[in-house]
């Protein structure tokens, strides 16, 4: 169980962090309202992968004892 939501976290990572690239790349193309639109897509996705964090620690603490 504890891979599993590690997993699920680091999903929710990388989907995050994919997501901050294509802000970035809509920065620097000059498409601002996309990039804030993508910027604040990554904020809940980042917000969601700690959570997901969180809970894998405590399953990885409790298989631990």
């Amino acid at each position: 169980m504890s891979q599993t939501n590690h997993m699920k976290a680091a999903e929710a990572h990388e989907s995050a962090a994919k997501t901050a690239r294509m802000a970035a790349e809509q920065h620097e193309k000059g498409n601002h309202k996309s990039a804030l639109e993508h910027s604040d897509k990554a904020m809940k996705q980042s917000e969601t992968a700690h959570e997901a964090t969180k809970t894998a620690a405590v399953t990885s603490k409790a298989a631990a004892h």
